[in-house]
């Protein structure tokens, strides 16, 4: 069943938690976003092939060549990264958990969401793992 958003639609935050609306406003959200990596991508590796056909001038320039080819290749992995997060909150979506936190079950928030749409933690259980990264990293 198509839920269909009035214009101009946001989340409140006394409507019921992840309600149709909400789910719809997210699912547009990250299938906007995921659209629009994706054609910044595709303008990226565009980038890259014209640019490997272009004459090479000295030393200097062919090192600026090669620091700009990195750069565009690892945006374009966190593009690739960010890309299959949104899929997996598409996902969440589809399957009725998107919205909870995935350590404790608890609600994430409309406000966390609206900033980060894929995010699959609340901020304390982020904060915890952070942390706990931090203590394992530091042994």
């Amino acid at each position: 069943m198509a839920v269909e958003l009035p214009d101009g639609y946001k989340p409140k935050l006394k409507e019921e938690y992840m309600n149709p609306l909400q789910l719809e406003y997210f699912r547009q959200k990250l299938t906007a976003w995921r659209e629009e990596l994706m054609q910044e991508a595709q303008e990226t590796l565009e980038n890259l092939r014209d640019k490997s056909h272009q004459e090479v001038g000295d030393e200097a320039d062919r090192a600026n060549r090669e620091s700009e080819h990195g750069l565009e290749l690892r945006t374009r992995d966190r593009y690739r990264k960010l890309i299959r997060k949104i899929e997996q909150a598409l996902e969440r979506i589809d399957d009725g958990s998107y919205g909870y936190c995935e350590d404790t079950g608890e609600e994430i928030g409309i406000k966390r969401l609206e900033a980060r749409p894929v995010a699959t933690l609340t901020i304390d259980a982020q904060e915890r793992r952070e942390m706990k990264e931090k203590v394992l990293a530091d042994r």
